[in-house]
This record gives C-alpha cells, sequence and structure tokens, in this order.
C-alpha cells in the first residue's frame, strides 16, 4: 500500500470525517480548511494536519501535497476545484460535481490546462452487487434492455436542514443532487444517456424549511430506445426504506435493492447466476440519518492507483458532469404541484 501521498481536505464538515479516515491508510492528511475554525481544528488536531479557515491560504502555503479533496456545499465545488486544480494539485471532488453544466465544463477545462487529475467521487459504483450487474448487463448476460425502475425513499427531517447550507438552492440545488446523484449516475453508468423527462415534483412536508422539493416521480427514455421511472423521496415514515433499481431484460430480470443498492434482492437470468458476491462495506452513519453505501475505501484506492500509474480512473470529469447534466434535465421538465 503506498502511504507517500499527501492530502488536504477543504470543507469539514461530516462526510470530511470518511474522506480523513481513509487518506491516513493510503497517505498523509497534511493540511485542513473551513471557515469554521472550531471545524477545521478538530479535524486537523485528530490528524496532525496544518489547519486553515481561507482556501487560498492553504493552496499557497501547503504546495507539497498532492490531491485536495473538496468536501465543500455542493455550491462550491466548481469554485474550490478550479482554485485547487489551477494551484497545482490533483483535485477529489465529492457528489455531486457542481450544479450546472457549465460549471463541470470548467472544472474539467482546468483538469486539463494543468494537466491534473480530476476524479469525483461515486463510491455506488463499488457496491458488490452493483458492480456484479454491470459486469453481466455488459457481458450481454440480460439482452436487450427493455426498462428499468429506480427507487429512492429516505427520510430527511427537518433537524437534517436546521442551519444548514442544506436545503438551499444556491448551495445544495435539490434533493436529486444531495441524496440521490448516485443513483442517477448508477443509471447512466448501467443504463445509459437520458434523451427524455416527463414527471411531476412537489414539497409536501418540507415547507419553509427548504426551497425546492421533497418528493418526485418520473418517467425517463433513454438513449436506444429503453424507458424507465423513478420515484423517489426523503418522506420515508422516520428512517430509510429503500433504494433500488429493477433492470428488465430479454434474457433477465434483476433488482438490485437494500435501503442503499447495498443487496441483490433479485435474479432470474438465463443459464446464469450471480453467486458469492462479497460482503459490502456498511452505510455512511451520520448518527440521525444513513447515507449511501461508504466505498470511500475504494475511491481513495483509485485515486492512489491512478496516481501511482497503476490504475484507470473509477469516475472521470465527464461522466460526473453526466450526471448534472441529466439531473438538471429533469429539474428543466418537472411540473411542480
Amino acid at each position: 500500500m503506498s502511504n507517500h501521498f499527501k492530502f488536504g481536505i477543504i470543507g469539514c464538515g461530516r462526510i470530511a470525517q470518511r474522506h480523513a479516515e481513509h487518506i491516513n491508510k493510503v497517505g498523509k492528511l497534511s493540511a485542513v480548511c473551513d471557515i469554521v475554525f472550531e471545524k477545521a481544528s478538530t479535524l486537523g488536531e485528530k490528524y496532525n494536519a496544518n489547519v486553515f479557515t481561507n482556501v487560498d491560504d492553504l493552496l499557497m502555503k501547503q504546495k507539497e501535497i498532492d490531491v485536495i479533496a473538496v468536501c465543500t456545499p455542493n455550491g462550491l465545488h466548481a469554485e474550490h476545484s478550479i482554485k485547487s486544480l489551477d494551484g497545482g494539485f490533483h483535485v477529489l471532488c465529492e457528489k455531486p460535481m457542481a450544479l450546472t453544466v457549465k460549471d463541470c465544463s470548467e472544472m474539467i477545462e482546468a483538469a486539463k490546462r494543468n494537466n491534473k487529475q480530476l476524479f469525483i467521487v461515486k463510491q455506488n459504483r463499488f457496491n458488490p452487487p452493483v458492480a456484479a450487474v454491470k459486469k453481466i448487463i455488459d457481458e450481454g448476460r440480460l439482452g436487450k434492455i427493455y426498462s428499468v425502475q429506480l427507487n429512492c425513499f429516505w427520510n430527511r427531517d427537518n433537524a437534517y436542514y436546521n442551519n444548514s447550507w442544506k436545503g438551499t438552492k444556491k448551495l445544495d440545488g435539490g434533493t436529486l443532487f444531495t441524496q440521490f446523484s448516485h443513483f442517477i449516475d448508477l443509471l447512466y453508468w448501467m443504463i445509459g444517456d437520458v434523451e427524455e423527462t416527463n414527471g411531476y415534483a412537489g414539497n409536501f412536508h418540507h415547507q419553509g424549511i427548504i426551497e425546492f422539493e421533497d418528493t418526485g416521480v418520473l418517467t425517463v427514455k433513454f438513449s436506444g430506445g429503453i424507458i424507465g421511472t423513478i420515484n423517489y423521496t426523503v418522506n420515508s415514515h422516520q428512517k430509510n426504506m429503500e433504494g433500488s433499481l429493477s433492470i428488465f431484460g430479454e434474457k433477465g430480470t434483476v433488482k438490485i435493492g437494500g435501503q442503499y443498492l447495498n443487496e441483490l434482492e433479485y435474479q432470474n437470468i438465463e443459464d446464469f447466476k450471480i453467486e458469492n458476491l462479497p460482503a459490502g462495506n456498511p452505510a455512511n452513519n451520520y448518527g440521525q440519518y444513513q447515507g449511501s453505501m461508504s466505498n470511500h475505501d475504494k475511491v481513495y484506492q483509485n485515486v492512489v492507483d491512478v496516481l501511482s500509474g497503476n490504475g484507470v480512473i473509477a469516475t472521470s470529469g465527464f461522466e460526473g458532469l453526466k450526471s448534472v447534466e441529466i439531473i438538471n434535465k429533469i429539474y428543466n421538465n418537472f411540473q411542480t404541484i
């Protein structure tokens, strides 16, 4: 295991704790930054890292760092990633890559002009059942794909949004960005690009709390004629209920389910069976709620492998852009009720 790479973290909220934990296994956390000194100080002291409250100061004073992990609010990802790339650092950006296609494109251009790698966190690609189903799709074992159904039924209560950037259009962007962008990424990665969307959205339980929808129902047409549905909400009573993807093909049907796409719930495939799946990691646990499966260990191993010349980037900037493009297409075609 290589441990000579040095990392910095911009944004010291909850997900930064997960990043720091895995950075410590593959390299050295050299510096952390947050506009709230107490957050940066607490994380920095734990890992003996230098503490900053200004991004420019970190980028100017810590030139020995190899990779900057951007863990700030969604609406700041582009600004902080571009600054870091222009400062001469590789960047690992949390999901979603940004909130607009324009910002994503500018991030990609910044990586190109500085000859630096831009990694996007899409850890659900590493879930064992997801990886297994992706493999059999690529091998053609399901034959022609006819339709897909994505269900995302989670809970985010009012306390989740209190005194936070979450729930704001400017920094959060919407439920599909913060809660379910991983799921949209998997649709693109496994099924293909999205041509058309139509649907309805509403804010049923979080009026005065968030500035966008808490529930959406939509139909999707993929390139190649595949059709699908997406149903999502953060109004599941008291706790997460389900995160599932069902795929109906010419030669088989599969369903990946559980709370966060962590279980192979159903398979009926012509002359084939998925067997001996490894156990997956638990979900990211944030106390009052859970997020997606915690595969940041695999994300960081991919970063190290790529920078060591022994790997291929797991999720490129272009793939991160496609998720943002699809989400914006969905939002632009919603009817709000």
